[in-house]
């Protein structure tokens, strides 16, 4: 066998191991998702941000405002209870690479180079409830700019520990037209300090 048709057996290896564990991390995270609407809450209050952003009238968009508390209450909730959920995985089978690309049991060769999901969902669930609550007393539209951030990047963080962060970051940049780093200055100082601090170790 020489030496190129041994790379290739490798590198196919590989990726099917790579692809096994992938495969086990999206069931492991959508068995906890699939108790809750957090995915459709979201996408319903994203569209619903815009639409309010899009109304002249001031009274039409007070209304779009009010009506959007009901969804952040209840992802609110939802997320909180998540949390708990999320607190009951195993260590072992929640460390997220901090490599850029994915690779086989990379959490388990390096562990030093990973961080906790469970920690990083708490992060994101508290500046969720946060930005709700409006704690920066911001103004509805800056609002709703900081709340999609910290929804952009909890989500990111879902596809990173999918995936891997580069293909995390295509997908929020495809997705949403909005850079990993873009997203990072858009949420609450709270947040950002208490996030980069995780995934940098």
């Amino acid at each position: 066998m020489d030496f190129f048709t041994l790379l290739a057996f490798v590198a196919f290896g590989a990726y099917q191991l790579k692809t096994r564990e992938q495969k086990q991390r999206v069931a492991l995270l959508g068995a906890l998702l699939s108790q809750y609407q957090i995915e459709k809450l979201m996408e319903s209050l994203t569209q619903g941000y815009l639409r309010a952003l899009g109304e002249v009238e001031p009274v039409r968009q007070a209304q779009v405002w009010n009506l959007l508390t009901t969804s952040e209450l209840a992802l609110c909730e939802q997320l909180n209870r998540f949390v708990i959920e999320c607190d009951k995985v195993e260590e072992s089978q929640a460390r997220i690479s901090r490599f850029a690309l994915a690779f086989p049991y990379a959490d388990k060769l390096f562990p030093a180079a990973t961080f906790d999901l469970r920690k990083a969902m708490r992060i994101h669930a508290q500046g969720i409830v946060q930005a709700v609550e409006n704690s920066l007393n911001q103004s509805p539209k800056n609002k709703a700019y900081t709340l999609s951030a910290e929804l952009f990047l909890m989500q990111h963080t879902c596809h990173w520990f999918c995936r891997s962060k580069t293909v995390a970051s295509a997908r929020l940049l495809a997705r949403h037209q909005t850079a990993y780093a873009q997203v990072l200055a858009a949420v609450a100082p709270e947040t950002r300090r208490a996030y980069a601090a995780l995934v940098a170790g």
